[in-house]
Protein backbone atom coordinates (compact mmCIF):
# COMPACT_ATOMS: atom_id res chain seq x y z
CA UNK A 1 0.00 0.00 0.00
CA UNK A 2 2.03 3.05 -1.16
CA UNK A 3 2.13 5.54 2.06
CA UNK A 4 -0.10 8.85 0.24
CA UNK A 5 -2.64 6.39 -0.37
CA UNK A 6 -2.81 4.12 3.01
CA UNK A 7 -4.56 6.87 4.96
CA UNK A 8 -7.38 6.30 3.09
CA UNK A 9 -7.46 2.52 4.09
CA UNK A 10 -10.76 2.42 6.00
CA UNK A 11 -12.70 -0.24 7.13
CA UNK A 12 -13.38 -1.34 3.55
CA UNK A 13 -9.87 -1.06 2.80
CA UNK A 14 -7.26 -2.51 3.93
CA UNK A 15 -3.98 -4.55 3.07
CA UNK A 16 -4.29 -7.66 1.17
CA UNK A 17 -4.24 -10.80 3.08
CA UNK A 18 -1.14 -12.07 4.74
CA UNK A 19 0.69 -8.82 4.46
CA UNK A 20 1.04 -7.44 8.04
CA UNK A 21 3.36 -4.48 8.98
CA UNK A 22 5.99 -5.19 12.05
CA UNK A 23 4.16 -5.47 14.90
CA UNK A 24 1.04 -6.75 14.07
CA UNK A 25 -1.08 -9.81 14.37
CA UNK A 26 -2.35 -12.13 11.46
CA UNK A 27 -5.87 -11.06 12.35
CA UNK A 28 -4.85 -7.60 10.97
CA UNK A 29 -5.27 -9.41 7.41
CA UNK A 30 -9.30 -10.00 7.91
CA UNK A 31 -10.39 -7.07 5.66
CA UNK A 32 -13.51 -5.89 3.66
CA UNK A 33 -14.10 -5.41 0.32
CA UNK A 34 -12.78 -1.93 -0.80
CA UNK A 35 -14.59 0.95 -0.56
CA UNK A 36 -13.30 4.91 -0.85
CA UNK A 37 -13.22 5.72 2.94
CA UNK A 38 -13.42 9.26 3.12
CA UNK A 39 -15.27 11.56 0.46
CA UNK A 40 -13.32 14.11 -0.71
CA UNK A 41 -14.56 17.65 -1.75
CA UNK A 42 -14.08 20.60 0.17
CA UNK A 43 -14.59 23.83 -0.16
CA UNK A 44 -12.70 26.86 1.11
CA UNK A 45 -14.35 30.09 1.78
CA UNK A 46 -14.02 33.11 -0.82
CA UNK A 47 -12.46 30.60 -3.41
CA UNK A 48 -8.85 28.82 -3.11
CA UNK A 49 -10.29 25.30 -2.37
CA UNK A 50 -11.92 22.63 -3.81
CA UNK A 51 -15.46 21.95 -3.84
CA UNK A 52 -17.64 18.43 -4.50
CA UNK A 53 -20.56 16.73 -3.71
CA UNK A 54 -19.93 14.24 -0.62
CA UNK A 55 -20.65 10.84 -0.75
CA UNK A 56 -23.88 9.11 0.27
CA UNK A 57 -23.15 6.66 3.11
CA UNK A 58 -25.25 3.78 3.01
CA UNK A 59 -25.23 0.85 5.45
CA UNK A 60 -24.73 -2.96 4.37
CA UNK A 61 -27.27 -4.96 4.47
CA UNK A 62 -27.71 -7.04 7.89
CA UNK A 63 -25.30 -3.87 9.50
CA UNK A 64 -26.96 -2.69 13.04
CA UNK A 65 -28.36 0.77 12.80
CA UNK A 66 -29.13 3.60 15.28
CA UNK A 67 -28.73 1.94 18.89
CA UNK A 68 -27.00 -0.70 19.78
CA UNK A 69 -29.18 -3.73 19.74
CA UNK A 70 -27.86 -4.18 23.36
CA UNK A 71 -28.66 -1.01 24.89
CA UNK A 72 -32.25 -2.17 24.76
CA UNK A 73 -33.98 -2.41 28.27
CA UNK A 74 -32.46 -5.76 29.66
CA UNK A 75 -35.55 -8.77 30.42
CA UNK A 76 -35.50 -10.67 33.24
CA UNK A 77 -33.63 -13.66 33.35
CA UNK A 78 -34.55 -15.49 36.70
CA UNK A 79 -36.85 -14.56 39.48
CA UNK A 80 -33.84 -13.36 41.31
CA UNK A 81 -34.97 -9.69 39.75
CA UNK A 82 -38.44 -9.80 40.88
CA UNK A 83 -39.40 -9.47 44.34
CA UNK A 84 -40.25 -13.05 46.04
CA UNK A 85 -43.94 -13.58 46.30
CA UNK A 86 -43.10 -14.50 50.00
CA UNK A 87 -42.54 -11.14 51.02
CA UNK A 88 -46.05 -10.07 50.24
CA UNK A 89 -49.15 -10.41 52.43
CA UNK A 90 -51.45 -9.03 50.19
CA UNK A 91 -51.69 -9.91 46.58
CA UNK A 92 -54.08 -7.25 46.19
CA UNK A 93 -50.26 -4.75 47.07
CA UNK A 94 -48.56 -6.33 43.87
CA UNK A 95 -50.66 -6.11 40.83
CA UNK A 96 -47.73 -3.95 39.35
CA UNK A 97 -44.07 -4.56 40.19
CA UNK A 98 -43.68 -0.64 39.22
CA UNK A 99 -46.19 -0.22 42.41
CA UNK A 100 -44.05 -1.51 44.99
CA UNK A 101 -40.46 -0.14 43.30
CA UNK A 102 -39.36 1.91 40.95
CA UNK A 103 -36.53 0.32 39.08
CA UNK A 104 -34.02 2.24 37.79
CA UNK A 105 -34.43 2.14 34.00
CA UNK A 106 -31.49 0.35 31.82
CA UNK A 107 -28.29 2.75 31.70
CA UNK A 108 -27.44 4.13 28.12
CA UNK A 109 -25.03 2.25 25.74
CA UNK A 110 -23.85 4.15 23.15
CA UNK A 111 -22.26 3.10 19.90
CA UNK A 112 -19.36 5.10 20.03
CA UNK A 113 -17.88 8.03 22.54
CA UNK A 114 -15.12 10.21 21.21
CA UNK A 115 -12.83 12.11 24.19
CA UNK A 116 -12.09 15.23 23.10
CA UNK A 117 -13.78 17.59 20.53
CA UNK A 118 -10.38 18.89 18.31
CA UNK A 119 -9.80 18.13 14.65
CA UNK A 120 -9.10 13.90 15.51
CA UNK A 121 -11.87 13.51 17.69
CA UNK A 122 -14.32 15.63 15.65
CA UNK A 123 -13.68 13.65 12.62
CA UNK A 124 -13.41 10.32 14.27
CA UNK A 125 -16.78 11.38 15.80
CA UNK A 126 -18.19 12.99 11.54
CA UNK A 127 -17.06 9.43 10.48
CA UNK A 128 -19.05 7.05 13.27
CA UNK A 129 -22.32 9.52 12.49
CA UNK A 130 -22.06 9.02 8.98
CA UNK A 131 -21.99 5.43 9.01
CA UNK A 132 -25.45 5.71 11.16
CA UNK A 133 -24.02 5.34 14.35
CA UNK A 134 -24.58 6.61 17.70
CA UNK A 135 -22.23 9.07 18.32
CA UNK A 136 -21.40 10.88 21.75
CA UNK A 137 -18.41 13.49 21.78
CA UNK A 138 -17.21 14.56 25.35
CA UNK A 139 -15.11 17.41 25.87
CA UNK A 140 -13.41 19.18 29.01
CA UNK A 141 -13.78 22.42 27.48
CA UNK A 142 -16.48 25.17 26.16
CA UNK A 143 -16.34 25.21 22.84
CA UNK A 144 -14.53 27.78 21.00
CA UNK A 145 -11.76 27.26 23.10
CA UNK A 146 -8.17 28.57 22.30
CA UNK A 147 -5.00 26.15 21.83
CA UNK A 148 -1.56 26.57 21.27
CA UNK A 149 -1.61 25.95 17.44
CA UNK A 150 0.21 27.72 14.42
CA UNK A 151 -2.96 26.98 12.42
CA UNK A 152 -1.18 25.91 9.42
CA UNK A 153 -3.66 23.94 7.10
CA UNK A 154 -1.29 22.07 4.07
CA UNK A 155 -2.69 20.04 1.35
CA UNK A 156 -3.60 17.02 3.20
CA UNK A 157 -5.42 18.61 5.81
CA UNK A 158 -7.75 20.44 3.19
CA UNK A 159 -8.08 17.00 1.16
CA UNK A 160 -9.41 15.04 4.67
CA UNK A 161 -12.26 17.86 6.14
CA UNK A 162 -15.84 16.63 5.45
CA UNK A 163 -17.62 17.25 2.18
CA UNK A 164 -18.84 20.93 1.88
CA UNK A 165 -16.75 21.88 4.70
CA UNK A 166 -15.78 25.97 4.43
CA UNK A 167 -11.81 26.80 5.75
CA UNK A 168 -12.19 29.94 8.01
CA UNK A 169 -9.08 30.90 6.38
CA UNK A 170 -7.03 34.00 7.93
CA UNK A 171 -4.73 34.37 4.84
CA UNK A 172 -3.26 32.70 2.00
CA UNK A 173 0.53 31.27 1.81
CA UNK A 174 2.23 32.29 -1.58
CA UNK A 175 6.17 33.06 0.11
CA UNK A 176 8.16 31.62 2.87
CA UNK A 177 11.23 33.83 4.22
CA UNK A 178 13.63 31.07 4.81
CA UNK A 179 16.48 31.70 7.75
CA UNK A 180 19.13 30.16 9.75
CA UNK A 181 19.17 31.65 13.11
CA UNK A 182 18.41 35.34 11.85
CA UNK A 183 20.69 35.52 9.27
CA UNK A 184 21.21 34.48 5.36
CA UNK A 185 17.01 35.61 4.93
CA UNK A 186 15.72 34.29 1.67
CA UNK A 187 12.43 34.17 0.36
CA UNK A 188 10.74 31.82 -2.44
CA UNK A 189 7.31 32.43 -4.23
CA UNK A 190 4.68 30.43 -5.64
CA UNK A 191 1.60 31.32 -7.62
CA UNK A 192 -0.53 28.73 -6.54
CA UNK A 193 -1.19 28.78 -3.10
CA UNK A 194 1.14 27.13 -0.75
CA UNK A 195 -1.27 26.37 2.16
CA UNK A 196 -3.53 28.35 4.52
CA UNK A 197 -3.48 29.49 8.12
CA UNK A 198 -6.48 29.04 10.45
CA UNK A 199 -7.60 30.10 13.93
CA UNK A 200 -8.05 26.90 15.96
CA UNK A 201 -10.85 28.27 17.96
CA UNK A 202 -13.35 28.59 14.81
CA UNK A 203 -11.53 25.83 12.78
CA UNK A 204 -12.41 23.51 15.80
CA UNK A 205 -15.49 24.37 16.23
CA UNK A 206 -16.78 24.07 12.68
CA UNK A 207 -15.49 20.60 12.52
CA UNK A 208 -17.45 19.90 15.11
CA UNK A 209 -20.41 21.49 13.75
CA UNK A 210 -20.16 19.13 10.87
CA UNK A 211 -20.32 15.99 13.33
CA UNK A 212 -23.43 17.11 15.12
CA UNK A 213 -25.09 17.82 11.71
CA UNK A 214 -24.28 13.91 10.79
CA UNK A 215 -25.90 12.59 13.69
CA UNK A 216 -22.93 12.92 17.02
CA UNK A 217 -23.90 14.23 20.01
CA UNK A 218 -21.44 16.93 21.95
CA UNK A 219 -21.49 17.34 26.04
CA UNK A 220 -18.94 19.87 26.74
CA UNK A 221 -17.53 20.46 30.22
CA UNK A 222 -17.16 16.82 30.48
CA UNK A 223 -13.54 15.78 31.96
CA UNK A 224 -12.81 11.95 31.84
CA UNK A 225 -10.94 10.46 34.56
CA UNK A 226 -10.49 7.00 33.13
CA UNK A 227 -12.04 4.65 31.22
CA UNK A 228 -12.57 0.78 32.32
CA UNK A 229 -13.13 -1.95 30.66
CA UNK A 230 -13.41 -4.54 33.35
CA UNK A 231 -14.78 -4.23 36.56
CA UNK A 232 -18.43 -3.87 38.12
CA UNK A 233 -19.10 -0.74 36.17
CA UNK A 234 -18.67 -2.45 32.99
CA UNK A 235 -22.22 -4.37 32.58
CA UNK A 236 -20.41 -6.99 29.72
CA UNK A 237 -17.54 -7.56 28.13
CA UNK A 238 -18.81 -5.81 25.23
CA UNK A 239 -19.27 -2.29 26.69
CA UNK A 240 -16.45 0.38 28.18
CA UNK A 241 -17.05 2.25 30.70
CA UNK A 242 -16.03 6.03 30.27
CA UNK A 243 -15.73 7.41 34.34
CA UNK A 244 -16.27 11.12 34.55
CA UNK A 245 -14.34 13.62 37.15
CA UNK A 246 -17.83 13.85 38.69
CA UNK A 247 -18.36 10.38 39.29
CA UNK A 248 -20.81 9.75 36.14
CA UNK A 249 -19.63 6.74 34.25
CA UNK A 250 -21.01 7.14 29.93
CA UNK A 251 -21.41 3.16 28.91
CA UNK A 252 -19.87 2.51 24.88
CA UNK A 253 -18.98 -0.06 22.32
CA UNK A 254 -16.52 1.50 21.41
CA UNK A 255 -13.88 4.33 23.23
CA UNK A 256 -11.73 6.73 20.77
CA UNK A 257 -9.24 8.95 22.57
CA UNK A 258 -8.77 12.12 21.06
CA UNK A 259 -8.52 13.89 24.06
CA UNK A 260 -4.92 15.49 23.44
CA UNK A 261 -0.82 14.81 24.02
CA UNK A 262 -1.66 14.82 27.75
CA UNK A 263 -3.85 11.77 26.55
CA UNK A 264 -5.75 9.92 29.38
CA UNK A 265 -6.80 7.17 27.38
CA UNK A 266 -3.44 7.54 25.72
CA UNK A 267 -1.97 6.45 29.09
CA UNK A 268 -4.99 3.82 29.53
CA UNK A 269 -3.87 1.99 26.13
CA UNK A 270 -0.31 2.37 27.16
CA UNK A 271 1.06 4.88 24.46
CA UNK A 272 4.84 4.92 23.93
CA UNK A 273 6.48 8.05 23.53
CA UNK A 274 9.87 8.89 21.27
CA UNK A 275 10.01 12.32 20.97
CA UNK A 276 8.90 15.13 23.49
CA UNK A 277 9.46 18.92 21.98
CA UNK A 278 8.09 22.49 23.74
CA UNK A 279 6.57 24.77 21.99
CA UNK A 280 6.11 29.14 23.01
CA UNK A 281 3.65 30.45 21.24
CA UNK A 282 2.27 34.65 21.41
CA UNK A 283 -0.67 36.06 19.44
CA UNK A 284 0.58 39.32 18.91
CA UNK A 285 -1.59 42.37 17.29
CA UNK A 286 -0.23 44.35 14.70
CA UNK A 287 -1.05 47.80 13.06
CA UNK A 288 -2.31 47.65 9.44
CA UNK A 289 1.06 49.02 8.01
CA UNK A 290 2.93 45.92 9.68
CA UNK A 291 0.29 43.19 9.27
CA UNK A 292 0.28 44.60 5.26
CA UNK A 293 4.38 43.69 5.27
CA UNK A 294 3.52 40.14 6.25
CA UNK A 295 0.31 39.50 4.57
CA UNK A 296 0.46 35.81 1.98
CA UNK A 297 4.38 35.45 3.09
CA UNK A 298 5.24 33.47 6.37
CA UNK A 299 8.46 33.69 7.96
CA UNK A 300 10.44 29.68 9.03
CA UNK A 301 13.69 30.04 11.41
CA UNK A 302 16.06 27.19 11.72
CA UNK A 303 17.00 27.76 15.59
CA UNK A 304 20.22 27.51 17.44
CA UNK A 305 19.53 24.67 19.52
CA UNK A 306 19.79 21.11 17.66
CA UNK A 307 16.16 20.44 15.54
CA UNK A 308 14.71 24.05 16.63
CA UNK A 309 12.89 26.37 14.42
CA UNK A 310 10.80 29.69 14.56
CA UNK A 311 7.77 30.48 12.95
CA UNK A 312 5.65 33.67 12.00
CA UNK A 313 2.42 32.89 10.46
CA UNK A 314 0.12 36.16 10.03
CA UNK A 315 -3.56 36.02 10.31
CA UNK A 316 -5.31 39.53 9.54
CA UNK A 317 -4.11 41.89 12.30
CA UNK A 318 -2.41 39.55 14.27
CA UNK A 319 0.61 37.95 13.61
CA UNK A 320 1.09 34.16 15.56
CA UNK A 321 4.71 34.15 16.63
CA UNK A 322 6.59 30.15 17.97
CA UNK A 323 9.72 28.68 18.18
CA UNK A 324 9.88 24.95 19.07
CA UNK A 325 12.66 22.82 20.64
CA UNK A 326 13.31 19.56 22.82
CA UNK A 327 11.85 19.49 26.28
CA UNK A 328 14.02 19.61 28.95
CA UNK A 329 15.86 22.97 27.12
CA UNK A 330 13.30 25.56 28.73
CA UNK A 331 15.61 28.31 29.75
CA UNK A 332 17.08 28.41 26.36
CA UNK A 333 14.03 27.95 24.15
CA UNK A 334 12.53 31.21 26.18
CA UNK A 335 15.62 33.00 25.35
CA UNK A 336 15.23 32.12 21.76
CA UNK A 337 11.76 32.92 21.91
CA UNK A 338 12.71 36.41 23.23
CA UNK A 339 15.64 36.82 21.03
CA UNK A 340 13.09 35.97 17.79
CA UNK A 341 10.64 38.37 18.47
CA UNK A 342 13.10 40.89 19.17
CA UNK A 343 14.54 40.67 16.17
CA UNK A 344 11.02 40.85 14.30
CA UNK A 345 10.91 44.28 15.86
CA UNK A 346 7.89 43.12 17.58
CA UNK A 347 9.11 43.75 21.25
CA UNK A 348 6.87 46.53 21.56
CA UNK A 349 3.35 44.59 21.03
CA UNK A 350 1.58 43.12 24.26
CA UNK A 351 0.69 39.27 22.62
CA UNK A 352 -3.02 38.83 23.30
CA UNK A 353 -2.27 35.50 24.33
CA UNK A 354 1.33 33.69 25.30
CA UNK A 355 1.18 30.01 25.90
CA UNK A 356 2.94 27.00 25.82
CA UNK A 357 2.38 23.03 24.54
CA UNK A 358 4.67 19.83 24.51
CA UNK A 359 4.37 17.52 21.35
CA UNK A 360 4.91 14.08 21.68
CA UNK A 361 5.41 11.49 18.91
CA UNK A 362 5.05 7.71 19.00
CA UNK A 363 7.50 5.04 18.98
CA UNK A 364 7.23 2.68 16.37
CA UNK A 365 6.60 -0.08 19.00
CA UNK A 366 3.64 2.48 20.53
CA UNK A 367 0.02 0.30 20.74
CA UNK A 368 -2.75 2.29 18.85
CA UNK A 369 -5.53 0.40 20.87
CA UNK A 370 -6.74 -1.85 23.65
CA UNK A 371 -9.70 -4.05 23.86
CA UNK A 372 -12.51 -1.52 22.26
CA UNK A 373 -10.27 1.26 22.98
CA UNK A 374 -8.87 2.86 19.90
CA UNK A 375 -6.55 6.37 20.30
CA UNK A 376 -5.85 8.87 17.47
CA UNK A 377 -3.95 12.17 17.13
CA UNK A 378 -2.00 13.53 19.49
CA UNK A 379 -3.43 11.19 22.14
CA UNK A 380 -1.73 8.76 20.33
CA UNK A 381 1.81 10.74 19.17
CA UNK A 382 0.68 10.69 15.73
CA UNK A 383 2.54 14.24 14.54
CA UNK A 384 5.21 15.04 11.38
CA UNK A 385 8.64 14.31 13.75
CA UNK A 386 10.48 16.92 11.54
CA UNK A 387 7.97 19.94 11.51
CA UNK A 388 5.81 18.79 14.64
CA UNK A 389 2.55 19.21 12.42
CA UNK A 390 -0.45 17.63 13.94
CA UNK A 391 -3.67 18.83 12.04
CA UNK A 392 -3.09 16.59 8.94
CA UNK A 393 -2.00 13.72 10.99
CA UNK A 394 -5.19 14.38 13.28
CA UNK A 395 -7.62 14.55 10.61
CA UNK A 396 -6.38 11.28 8.61
CA UNK A 397 -6.30 9.21 11.89
CA UNK A 398 -9.83 10.43 13.50
CA UNK A 399 -11.13 9.83 10.25
CA UNK A 400 -9.38 6.06 10.45
CA UNK A 401 -10.14 5.29 14.17
CA UNK A 402 -14.03 6.59 13.39
CA UNK A 403 -14.42 4.47 10.58
CA UNK A 404 -12.62 1.83 12.90
CA UNK A 405 -14.48 2.10 15.90
CA UNK A 406 -17.83 1.64 13.80
CA UNK A 407 -16.10 -1.71 13.51
CA UNK A 408 -15.17 -2.54 17.00
CA UNK A 409 -18.64 -1.51 18.20
CA UNK A 410 -20.18 -4.32 16.37
CA UNK A 411 -18.01 -7.16 17.57
CA UNK A 412 -19.50 -9.26 19.03
CA UNK A 413 -16.84 -11.03 21.37
CA UNK A 414 -12.84 -10.09 22.63
CA UNK A 415 -11.31 -11.66 19.28
CA UNK A 416 -13.45 -10.00 16.70
CA UNK A 417 -12.79 -6.67 18.37
CA UNK A 418 -9.44 -7.39 18.15
CA UNK A 419 -9.07 -7.97 15.02
CA UNK A 420 -10.69 -4.77 13.74
CA UNK A 421 -8.26 -2.84 16.44
CA UNK A 422 -5.92 -4.65 14.86
CA UNK A 423 -7.05 -3.44 10.96
CA UNK A 424 -7.29 0.27 12.35
CA UNK A 425 -3.55 -0.05 13.63
CA UNK A 426 -2.21 -1.52 10.12
CA UNK A 427 -4.25 1.02 8.47
CA UNK A 428 -2.59 3.67 10.36
CA UNK A 429 0.94 2.21 10.35
CA UNK A 430 1.22 1.59 6.58
CA UNK A 431 0.38 5.35 5.71
CA UNK A 432 1.13 7.86 8.73
CA UNK A 433 3.81 5.42 10.18
CA UNK A 434 5.59 5.72 7.00
CA UNK A 435 5.78 9.36 6.35
CA UNK A 436 6.63 9.55 10.94
CA UNK A 437 9.50 6.93 9.71
CA UNK A 438 10.44 9.77 7.23
CA UNK A 439 10.35 12.51 9.17
CA UNK A 440 12.62 10.93 11.85
CA UNK A 441 15.22 10.77 9.31
CA UNK A 442 14.60 14.07 8.17
CA UNK A 443 15.35 15.59 11.85
CA UNK A 444 18.18 13.77 11.97
CA UNK A 445 19.72 15.72 8.62
CA UNK A 446 18.28 19.07 10.32
CA UNK A 447 19.60 18.08 13.63
CA UNK A 448 23.05 17.70 12.63
CA UNK A 449 23.26 19.73 9.55
CA UNK A 450 20.25 22.65 9.56
CA UNK A 451 23.00 24.98 7.43
CA UNK A 452 23.43 22.58 4.68
CA UNK A 453 19.09 21.95 4.77
CA UNK A 454 18.89 25.51 4.55
CA UNK A 455 21.35 26.51 1.88
CA UNK A 456 19.20 23.49 -0.46
CA UNK A 457 15.84 24.72 0.63
CA UNK A 458 16.75 27.99 -0.69
CA UNK A 459 19.32 27.62 -3.14
CA UNK A 460 17.83 24.27 -5.02
CA UNK A 461 15.16 24.88 -7.52
CA UNK A 462 14.07 20.59 -7.04
CA UNK A 463 14.11 21.19 -3.43
CA UNK A 464 11.69 24.40 -3.04
CA UNK A 465 9.87 22.50 -5.38
CA UNK A 466 9.54 19.57 -3.43
CA UNK A 467 8.74 21.50 -0.22
CA UNK A 468 5.72 23.32 -2.20
CA UNK A 469 4.28 20.18 -3.78
CA UNK A 470 4.58 18.92 -0.41
CA UNK A 471 2.47 21.65 1.42
CA UNK A 472 -0.08 21.86 -1.76
CA UNK A 473 -0.69 17.74 -0.95
CA UNK A 474 0.43 16.84 -4.20
CA UNK A 475 3.41 14.73 -3.15
CA UNK A 476 4.54 13.18 0.24
CA UNK A 477 7.74 13.01 1.90
CA UNK A 478 7.45 9.60 2.22
CA UNK A 479 6.95 8.96 -1.49
CA UNK A 480 9.84 11.45 -2.99
CA UNK A 481 12.03 9.51 -0.74
CA UNK A 482 10.66 5.48 -1.95
CA UNK A 483 10.93 7.59 -5.70
CA UNK A 484 14.41 9.92 -5.42
CA UNK A 485 17.30 6.69 -5.34
CA UNK A 486 19.61 9.15 -4.37
CA UNK A 487 17.52 10.64 -1.21
CA UNK A 488 16.51 6.60 -0.41
CA UNK A 489 20.51 5.86 -0.32
CA UNK A 490 21.04 8.57 1.93
CA UNK A 491 18.71 8.57 4.23
CA UNK A 492 19.32 4.33 4.67
CA UNK A 493 22.91 5.62 5.64
CA UNK A 494 21.63 7.61 8.32
CA UNK A 495 19.26 4.70 9.57
CA UNK A 496 22.56 2.90 10.86
CA UNK A 497 23.22 5.93 12.69
CA UNK A 498 19.45 6.10 14.56
CA UNK A 499 18.09 4.25 17.46
CA UNK A 500 16.55 1.64 15.74
CA UNK A 501 15.63 -0.55 19.00
CA UNK A 502 13.06 2.31 19.63
CA UNK A 503 12.15 3.52 15.96
CA UNK A 504 13.13 7.28 17.22
CA UNK A 505 15.67 8.84 15.42
CA UNK A 506 17.36 11.59 17.84
CA UNK A 507 18.11 8.99 20.70
CA UNK A 508 14.92 9.96 23.52
CA UNK A 509 14.67 13.59 22.58
CA UNK A 510 13.12 15.08 25.67
CA UNK A 511 11.58 12.07 26.60
CA UNK A 512 11.65 10.82 30.26
CA UNK A 513 11.83 7.24 31.79
CA UNK A 514 8.49 6.42 32.33
CA UNK A 515 7.13 8.39 28.91
CA UNK A 516 8.51 5.19 27.10
CA UNK A 517 6.29 2.98 28.72
CA UNK A 518 3.47 4.87 29.93
CA UNK A 519 1.59 3.04 32.71
CA UNK A 520 -1.99 2.42 33.45
CA UNK A 521 -3.92 4.93 34.83
CA UNK A 522 -0.73 7.82 34.44
CA UNK A 523 -0.51 10.91 32.16
CA UNK A 524 1.22 10.43 29.48
CA UNK A 525 3.61 13.04 30.42
CA UNK A 526 2.57 16.80 32.32
CA UNK A 527 0.27 18.80 31.19
CA UNK A 528 -0.44 20.76 28.25
CA UNK A 529 1.39 23.82 29.65
CA UNK A 530 4.84 23.89 30.72
CA UNK A 531 6.70 21.52 30.66
CA UNK A 532 8.51 18.94 33.42
CA UNK A 533 11.70 20.08 34.02
CA UNK A 534 12.09 22.91 31.80
CA UNK A 535 12.37 25.76 34.36
CA UNK A 536 10.30 27.70 32.15
CA UNK A 537 6.54 29.55 33.21
CA UNK A 538 4.93 28.73 29.45
CA UNK A 539 2.52 31.55 29.99
CA UNK A 540 5.30 34.13 30.21
CA UNK A 541 6.96 32.98 27.53
CA UNK A 542 7.27 36.68 25.37
CA UNK A 543 9.07 39.69 26.41
CA UNK A 544 7.04 42.50 26.32
CA UNK A 545 9.32 45.85 26.84
CA UNK A 546 9.92 48.45 24.75
CA UNK A 547 12.31 47.84 21.74
CA UNK A 548 13.92 50.38 19.55
CA UNK A 549 12.68 48.62 16.95
CA UNK A 550 9.00 48.05 18.10
CA UNK A 551 6.04 49.03 15.77
CA UNK A 552 8.49 48.30 12.90
CA UNK A 553 8.44 45.11 10.92
CA UNK A 554 11.32 44.84 8.28
CA UNK A 555 9.57 43.36 5.31
CA UNK A 556 12.25 40.73 5.07
CA UNK A 557 13.16 39.75 8.69
CA UNK A 558 16.50 39.57 9.54
CA UNK A 559 18.93 39.63 12.62
CA UNK A 560 22.08 39.88 13.72
CA UNK A 561 25.12 42.00 11.94
CA UNK A 562 25.41 39.12 9.32
CA UNK A 563 21.47 39.69 8.62
CA UNK A 564 21.48 39.70 4.71
CA UNK A 565 18.88 38.61 2.42
CA UNK A 566 20.34 36.57 -0.47
CA UNK A 567 19.33 37.66 -4.20
CA UNK A 568 16.34 36.43 -4.49
CA UNK A 569 16.24 34.25 -8.08
CA UNK A 570 12.85 34.90 -10.01
CA UNK A 571 10.62 31.69 -9.16
CA UNK A 572 7.39 30.78 -10.15
CA UNK A 573 5.91 27.07 -9.21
Amino acid sequence: MSSEHAENAGPENTAPEGATPEGIGVEAAATEPAKDGMPDGVTEKAGGGKHGPGDDVSEEPGARSGASAASEPRVAADASDVADASDVTDVTDVTDATDVTDPAEPAEVWDVVVVGAGPAGASAAYAAAVAGRRVLILEKSELPRYKTCGGGIIGPSRDSLPPGFELPLQDRVHAVTFSLDGRFARTRRSRKMLFGLINRPEFDAQLVEHAQKAGAELRTGATVSRVEQHGPAVPDRRTVAVVLADGETVLARAVVGADGSASRIGAHVGVKLGQVDLGLEAEIPVPPSVAEDWKGRVLIDWGPMPGSYGWVFPKGDTLTVGVISARGEGAATKRYMEDFVARLGLSGFEPTVSSGHLTRCRTDDSPLSRGRVLVCGDAAGLLEPWTREGISYALRSGRLAGEWAVRVAEANDAVDARRQALNYAFAIKAGLGVEMAVGRRMLTVFERRPGLLHATITGLRPAWNAFADITRGSATLGGMVRSNGMARRALELLDKRMDTSTGVGPVGRGVGRRERSAPEGASAGVGESGGEGDGVDASAGVGTGTSAGAGTAAKEPRGGQEGREAPEAPEAV
